[in-house]
């Protein structure tokens, strides 16, 4: 299922149209039948704990607290005092169970928190601008001491204390085993720290008109079908000369493996043919990558009339890299600009048949600003890159942002492994033979961090840890069948 990523913005637009449209009630039980779900399956018929805060995220706790009331549960119940309308009215339909609801204090969570087997934070949600007022720090560190302990802690729409926005905690938060969250993810659940203390996020889908989410979405994240849907079809009577005819431009001497490792993964993606243009001796990686040395890189470029379908410029290309990489863009031709070629100077020169693919540290550079600035908030960060160098930006990272003229992506799967040298230069050669295959810019960036990443995943289970780019390389092959099912599709 392709998932929405919300700010709060879009979280309290999406609420605005819900109650205007009279949904907001049956909204809350949809989220609190589900949050009563997944509490249920986490407690095995053990009590529950639910701490309502005083908005709607209170309101989510206690319908599910009525739906486990409901189903036999033993239910325990903490409630802040609450002025919003739906917290107050499901608060009166929970008294009619029986259920009794105490007084959220640190002292009370603390007494009822040892004898449950799971607790659910309702405490706060996507409104949340910290710092945590200091009556509400001390009940999240007891939510995080029963956990300790042993409690399973589940959290609604995000762990209280998280800043919705920012993958950097601002604080401390509470630390959850599962996180439910309603419609969509956001984006404290998906980046950096703020994610490991999200735990296990699972999306509670609502029944809503169809457009709403996507209109107030701030990314998406497609799925492995919409990502399989992109991949070429190769026809039975190809041949290399319909496959793809790719550049790879790089290698000064001394940093030649990058432009190597660009070139296998080009020909490991299904590209017809490979060149490696350096101004250095490559090695023979693979017999199958053909290399050209040219005394002056530079000037053969400038000077050739030979195009291929697709180009990757700028691993270990090293001094020069910049005017290389704005003679290429000059072509207009499906082009990947990684490590090297991702210069400043280039800012506008894009167009709409380019992939820029950046690291963190390289974006802080483009953007002029530090890097925990960009991977405090990664899509910000590939938003602004892509409106200052055109075309379609590759914001590498776990996961990855793609964000093309039409909005944001957001990456799936990858392996811890893959923090290693290389794994970019073997990104910008897939991405590389997707475009030489005929695919656009945004697609083939997406498609083609997917098919990276699956390939990484692929690898850890093959070798464990310690992965290099080549271990992903020879995992792309694999990593297309799974993502189609092997029908007759791609290599």
């Amino acid at each position: 299922m392709t998932e929405f990523v919300f700010r709060p913005a879009g979280v309290a637009a999406l609420d605005a149209r819900l109650e205007a449209a009279g949904l907001l009630d049956p909204a809350m039980e949809e989220v609190g039948r589900a949050v009563a779900e997944a509490a249920q399956g986490l407690a095995g018929g053990g009590p529950v704990l639910l701490l309502a805060g005083s908005g709607a995220n209170g309101g989510d706790a206690l319908v599910a607290a009525r739906y486990l009331a409901g189903w036999g549960a033993e239910v325990r119940v903490l409630a802040a005092p609450s002025r919003h309308a739906l917290t107050r009215l499901n608060r009166e339909r929970l008294a009619a169970f029986g259920v009794e609801v105490g007084e959220l204090t640190p002292g009370a969570v603390t007494r009822e928190a040892w004898g449950s087997v799971v607790l659910v934070d309702g405490l706060l949600g996507t409104g949340f601008q910290p710092p945590l007022r200091l009556e509400l720090a001390a009940v999240v560190e007891a939510v995080n001491a029963a956990r300790g302990a042993g409690t399973r802690v589940l959290a609604i729409d995000l762990p209280s204390g998280l800043d919705a926005t920012s993958a950097v905690p601002p604080g401390e938060s509470v630390r959850a085993d599962v996180t439910v969250a309603p419609v969509g993810l956001k984006p404290a659940l998906l980046f950096g720290e703020a994610a490991t203390r999200a735990g296990e996020v699972r999306v509670a889908a609502l029944a809503l008109p169809p457009d709403w989410a996507a209109g107030e979405a701030w990314a998406t994240r497609p799925d492995d079908a919409a990502v399989a849907a992109l991949l070429p079809v190769r026809r039975a009577d190809a041949h290399k000369g319909t496959a793809g005819d790719v550049w790879i431009v790089g290698g000064a001497p001394g940093m030649v493996g990058a432009a190597a490792l660009a070139g296998l993964g080009a020909l490991r993606a299904g590209a017809g043919r490979v060149t490696l243009h350096s101004g250095a001796e490559v090695p023979l990686v693979t017999p199958e990558l053909m290399v050209r040395r040219h005394g002056d890189p530079g000037g053969w470029l400038a000077g050739t009339g030979e195009r291929p379908d697709a180009v990757a410029v700028g691993m270990g290309l090293g001094p020069g890299a910049a005017g290389l990489a704005r003679t290429v863009l000059g072509w207009g031709l499906p082009t990947v600009l990684d490590a090297d070629a991702l210069q400043p100077e280039l800012a506008g020169a894009g167009h709409d048949r380019c992939v820029w693919t950046p690291h963190p540290g390289e974006a802080a550079r483009l953007l002029g600003v530090g890097t925990a600035e960009v991977t405090r908030d990664p899509l910000t960060a590939a938003r602004g890159l892509q409106e200052r160098f055109g075309g379609v930006v590759v914001l590498k990272g776990g996961p990855s942002v793609i964000a093309h003229p039409g909005g944001r992506w957001v990456s799936r799967g990858g392996h811890p492994g893959m923090a290693s040298a290389g794994m970019g230069d073997t990104l910008a050669g897939v991405i590389a033979a997707l475009l030489g295959q005929g695919l656009s810019a945004a697609d083939a960036a997406l498609a083609g961090v997917r098919l990276h990443a699956r390939a990484g995943e692929r690898a850890g289970i093959r070798h464990g840890y310690g992965l290099t780019a080549t271990d992903v390389s020879a995992q792309l092959g694999g990593a297309w069948l799974d993502l189609t099912g092997g029908a007759g599709r791609g290599c």
